[in-house]
């Protein structure tokens, strides 16, 4: 079995929602970077270069949020790393950091629920932009954003379970 690393008191389920946050993301970011250096999975109106830094920018944003997690089950979650300037080896605030986390739930499930509302209402499909065109495309394009549906429950499970060890203890 595999060593995830992790403090000893979290919990093994934890750490293992903790280390499946960012692989979870992992998939779209390569479809967003694939796009950006022109890979056929969709066609691009306007294949500038703003639209590729936005890309580029939005999938390097996505991994170290997702990475964020990680920190509720590991020694700087509870401990601000000594290199930190100003705040290295104080302790996080548990309440803090369950709000920073909750708060990324609440904004991972209301852009969840607006890019559904989006798809299942046909909203914006003429508009300018990115589209996928074939069976093939629509497939891989799901295959790799279906994942991120996982991201705000699992983020969610992951603060609850920070905030109940860190407050009991």
């Amino acid at each position: 079995m595999m060593k995830l690393k992790a403090l000893p008191d979290v919990p093994r389920w934890a750490v293992v929602a903790a280390h499946a946050v960012p692989l979870i993301v992992l998939p779209s970011g390569i479809w967003r970077v694939a796009l950006t250096f022109g890979a056929p999975l969709a066609r691009v109106d306007d294949p500038g270069l703003g639209q590729g830094a936005f890309q580029l920018g939005l999938t390097v944003l996505a991994e170290l949020l997702a990475f964020l997690t990680l920190g509720l089950v590991r020694e700087w979650g509870e401990v601000f790393p000594r290199r930190l300037p100003f705040l290295g080896g104080r302790p996080v605030g548990a309440r803090g950091a369950t709000f920073a986390a909750l708060s990324g739930v609440f904004g991972l499930t209301a852009l969840t629920c607006w890019f559904a509302y989006v798809a299942y209402a046909g909203i914006g499909e003429g508009s300018p932009g990115t589209h996928v065109e074939s069976t093939f495309q629509q497939t891989l394009f799901h295959v790799c954003y279906l994942p991120l549906v996982a991201w705000a429950p699992l983020l969610a499970a992951v603060a609850i379970a920070y905030h109940r060890r860190r407050v009991s203890a």
